[in-house]
C-alpha cells in the first residue's frame, strides 16, 4: 500500500511540479532545493 501510494505521488508530481534536471542544483534557490529533495524523496520511496 505504502508503494502504490508513493508511486500515485510520484505522478502527480511529474504532472504538477517543476522539472530542474537542466539546471545546477547549486545554483538553485532554497525552495527550489527543498522541491528536489521532496521529489527524490517521493521517487526512492516508490521504488522501494
Amino acid at each position: 500500500m505504502k508503494r502504490t501510494f508513493f508511486r500515485l505521488l510520484a505522478r502527480i508530481n511529474r504532472l504538477v511540479l517543476p522539472r530542474f534536471s537542466k539546471k545546477e542544483l547549486t545554483k538553485l534557490k532554497k525552495w527550489e532545493q527543498a522541491l528536489v529533495a521532496y521529489r527524490y524523496w517521493v521517487t526512492i520511496n516508490a521504488l522501494d
